[in-house]
């Protein structure tokens, strides 16, 4: 069983349990990824993050670096691809780690899990744990990658006021009137 940083397969596991709900093979394995993209990072590198998907890989990089969407250190794409990027907070230079399809050979219940050719009741989760814990960040590809400008920048409210309709507070650049009152609440 590989480690995964600082951890053993199974500590990780159990953290991985704690944070997120159960022990997702999805988190573990980004695990592996995020461990990956910081060596191959400069180590005196203040660096934010990229993600790619919105499930389980967020929460692999809010497990091992200081990296979360709370903080906007970490950009979540929702394009469904299994990657994640380091980069340089003001350069915008880095590495860019994803699940390698064509590693995946070797390892047919991570590959079924990736894929999802199989239901995931019907998957056999002691096989596919275990297949992770042998292959660690062997089934991942690595590239450098050099950020947009744009994506680097920080979100901001700017100003805030009131809302002419409910008078909560909300960012003047949305108008008058709160998105939510505009239209746009999840709310009946």
């Amino acid at each position: 069983m590989k480690p995964i940083g600082p951890y053993t397969f199974e500590t990780f596991k159990e953290k991985v349990a704690a944070f997120h709900g159960y022990p997702a093979p999805g988190v573990i394995i980004g695990g592996y990824m995020v461990v990956l993209a910081q060596e191959k990072i400069p180590r005196d590198v203040l660096f934010d993050a990229i993600v790619e998907t919105p499930k389980c890989l967020p929460d692999a990089v809010q497990l091992l670096t200081l990296c979360s969407y709370g903080n906007g250190w970490m950009k979540v794409y929702p394009f469904g691809r299994y990657a994640l990027s380091l980069y340089n907070k003001y350069t915008g230079e880095g590495v860019r780690v994803r699940i390698d399809p064509d590693r995946l050979k070797a390892w047919p219940h991570i590959e079924m899990w990736l894929f999802k050719t199989q239901p995931k009741k019907e998957q056999d989760s002691d096989a596919l744990f275990d297949e992770i814990a042998r292959a660690g960040a062997d089934i991942c590809g690595v590239a450098p990658v050099q950020v947009k400008e744009e994506a680097m920048k920080r979100f901001s409210f700017g100003d805030i006021g009131r809302c002419q309709k409910c008078g909560e507070p909300h960012p003047v650049k949305f108008g008058e009137v709160c998105k939510a009152c505009g239209g746009e609440s999840p709310y009946f």
